[in-house]
């Protein structure tokens, strides 16, 4: 019997679902087992389709994946281009094979969009009175390299305003399990300096979560709540640095309006 997919709910204002995907209630087996969205990690493609049905099915609208490759483009379909109706899962189509994006800004009418995670940060963010909605993978070299403001800027200009918008930071490595070394430390602090931080053991790492609030206050938004649970040792999750073959968990997100 088909399950729903157990959704984090956060609050971004009137009219528009937000939320992040844990490991329950998905039909996906072995070291994916659980609600695995992902369609590029080996696992089985009929449960990744049912498992996205399901998802779908959840938030009401076909939802939207990307074709993420750690980069800072920003996807704007056309909600007059509608996805496939509900059950179908989709995979946002990629102008060309070397074109990738990890953020998508949807209008209202344009569905869900979601981004897929393991580790990295998902983003959702909301400017309800503009009716507009974007999801961000910022993963570290994507947050170093700007993604998060290249989505409220892409949100700007479509009628946004950054003091309006509300972002949601959901379940990522945390600083007490991201470790790395002290030069890609250094160099990841030039950038983002709140990123400097320490493992529990006292070796360096990298704050993805407060990498994200000061990416995000640099161009304006500062309502941003943050989830404070870690992928690599809160198993509800999917994580790469605690098992290099496993799935991924979504941040989705829906303009109800």
């Amino acid at each position: 019997m088909p399950v729903t997919p157990r959704l984090l709910q956060i609050d971004l204002g009137p009219g528009v679902l937000a939320g992040f995907t844990t490991r329950e209630n998905g039909v996906s087996v072995g070291p994916w087992h659980g609600l695995n969205l992902g369609d590029h990690v080996g696992d089985e493609p009929g449960a990744v389709a049912q498992n996205r049905r399901s998802l779908a099915e959840r938030v009401g609208a076909p939802v939207r994946f990307l074709r993420q490759v750690h980069g800072v483009d920003v996807l704007v379909p056309d909600p007059a281009v509608p996805g496939p109706a509900v059950p179908d899962p989709v995979l946002v189509p990629d102008p060309g094979p070397q074109q990738g994006h990890d953020a998508i800004v949807l209008r209202a009418g344009a569905g869900a969009g979601a981004v897929m995670v393991a580790d990295c940060a998902p983003v959702l963010l909301a400017d309800p009175q503009a009716g507009l909605v974007a999801a961000a993978h910022a993963g570290r070299v994507g947050l170093l390299a700007g993604v998060l403001q290249a989505t409220v800027e892409r949100m700007r200009a479509l009628g946004a305003q950054p003091r309006r918008i509300r972002a949601a930071v959901g379940p990522c490595a945390g600083p007490c399990c991201y470790e790395v070394g002290e030069e890609l430390r250094a160099l990841a602090a030039e950038v983002l300096p709140d990123t400097w931080a320490r493992t529990r053991s006292g070796t360096a790492s990298i704050d993805l979560r407060a990498g994200c609030r000061q990416a995000l206050g640099q161009v304006g938004v500062r309502r941003v709540e943050v989830l404070d649970r870690c992928t690599v040792e809160d198993d509800s999750f999917y994580s790469y640095r605690r098992s290099s073959i496993t799935g991924r968990f979504v941040g989705v997100i829906r303009s109800l309006t």
